[in-house]
């Protein structure tokens, strides 16, 4: 289910100004439009609205869960900058789904604002605590689809390096999530040395294995067993050497710049470097299989600009 520019309530052209007046003749000009777009969306309509695209993105439901297909660029909590979030609308959409006397949904997990895909709502206090038990404790299995730069070598492994926090030291100070290997090569024998644990690091284990690739690019599938933050795109840019598409944070180490593309992914994508920054993360929570009673599997299919992405770079799509 993708967020396409024609979201119910989310209106593309007209009635906002010149920024959606004159729709781009050129197909990747209005791709790029699309996908510029596709961020604010959401964060323009009335909540009562947000909770009724959630309610139209709804995939399972029984009387202790409530299963939704999240879209792009919508965060799961409030903060600085932020109208809408997941949280925020919990109550409404617990209405919309059930009635007006229904107790608000609880989070139980969460996900990248970038992230879409499979999300775990609870419909009460109790069911949403045995769920993040369930995540806790990594019964909760989870499968991710990324497109990403280059070729994973090998082509199928398990990424398990810790991931801390830092301070990058730039003309822009920020913070990044970022690895604390524990072993390094030594450079005169290049010989493998324990080295002194980082007390603030926190173990970041990943499987994964390449399902396609073309265009200097690669479908990865992805099985995070912790759950760090950021850890998926942390240990595919830094310890694979194969950032994300779209994730413009990831691709530098000290720069906040848009992503640097292979110029054969740029002909395939028909984009100018220039333009990659309006490229999305393509990270999406493809799977999810809950142990609640029997084995709960759900699945999503990638997002519209997600599918539109591996057409235009010739990546097969497995088949389920």
């Amino acid at each position: 289910m993708g967020l396409r520019t024609t979201t119910p309530g989310v209106h593309s052209a007209g009635g906002h100004g010149e920024r959606y007046s004159r729709i781009p003749k050129d197909p990747t000009q209005r791709w790029l439009r699309e996908l510029a777009a596709l961020s604010q969306q959401l964060q323009q309509v009335h909540p009562n609205v947000l909770a009724k695209i959630l309610k139209q993105r709804t995939v399972y439901q029984n009387e202790e869960i409530v299963v939704i297909d999240k879209p792009y660029g919508l965060p799961v909590h409030g903060g600085p900058g932020i109208k809408n979030c997941i949280a925020d609308v919990l109550p409404i959409l617990a209405k919309m789904l059930e009635n007006m006397k229904a107790e608000p949904l609880h989070l139980c997990h969460r996900l990248d604002k970038e992230t879409t895909g499979v999300m775990v709502l609870a419909r009460n206090k109790e069911a949403a605590e045995k769920i993040r038990l369930l995540f806790k404790t990594r019964q909760v299995e989870k499968i991710y689809w990324a497109i990403v730069l280059g070729d994973p070598d090998p082509v199928e492994g398990v990424v398990e390096i810790p991931i801390v926090e830092k301070e990058v030291q730039s003309h822009q100070s920020h913070y990044k999530m970022t690895l604390a290997p524990n072993y390094r090569l030594r450079p005169e024998d290049g010989k493998v040395v324990k080295i002194r644990r980082n007390r603030s690091a926190e173990r970041a284990v990943t499987r994964y294995r390449r399902l396609a690739g073309a265009s200097a690019c690669s479908l990865l599938e992805l099985q995070p067993i912790t759950g760090v933050k950021h850890q998926i795109r942390v240990h595919l840019a830094y310890g694979l050497g194969c950032p994300i598409l779209g994730d413009h944070k990831y691709s530098h180490w000290s720069k906040l710049a848009p992503q640097k593309l292979p110029e054969l992914t740029l002909r395939r994508l028909k984009l100018e470097q220039s333009k990659a920054r309006h490229l999305p993360l393509h990270l999406h929570a493809h799977r999810l299989c809950l142990p609640l009673g029997q084995p709960l599997d759900f699945v999503c299919k990638p997002p519209f600009f997600f599918q539109k992405t591996l057409r235009k770079l010739e990546l097969d799509i497995p088949k389920d």
